[in-house]
């Protein structure tokens, strides 16, 4: 069976957190990324959670949107330019190509990117070929 194709760039939804956006789809990243501001942990029925701020405004995407989410790790993730953080880790469904899955996220600033959230390769791994010409 052949698997479908998705592009560099692609139209997706996070819809647990209200969130509809254009994402980059990178292979060379192992975990998937969203733009995050004011990330704030607390404790719900004993467990970790993240209270955060996605506030986005460019061409990809307008978001304002705050969200909640349960932490399922913090990991030292390297970012591209090599420099490493400590990063919430949270679980979500994506919606891309009329397909829905879990996923993990990192949080970070990616203020300074062009799109709010990045798609790495565990996220694509075994469901899509990637065509690096094609865009939503």
């Amino acid at each position: 069976m052949t698997k479908p194709i998705i592009g560099y760039i692609e139209t997706v939804q996070l819809p647990l957190f209200g969130i509809e956006c254009d994402a980059k789809v990178d292979t060379g990243a192992c975990t998937s990324s969203l733009h995050a501001e004011q990330i704030e942990p607390f404790t719900r029925d004993g467990e970790r959670w993240v209270r955060f701020h996605v506030l986005f405004h460019k061409a990809a995407a307008h978001l304002d949107q705050i969200c909640e989410a349960k932490v399922i790790d913090r990991r030292v993730i390297a970012s591209s330019n090599g420099d490493r953080s400590h990063r919430y880790i949270v679980k979500t469904e994506l919606i891309a190509k009329d397909q829905r899955w879990d996923i993990e996220l990192s949080l970070s600033h990616r203020g300074s990117m062009k799109y709010p959230m990045l798609i790495g390769r565990k996220a694509l791994a075994g469901r899509f070929l990637v065509d690096v010409e094609a865009e939503s």
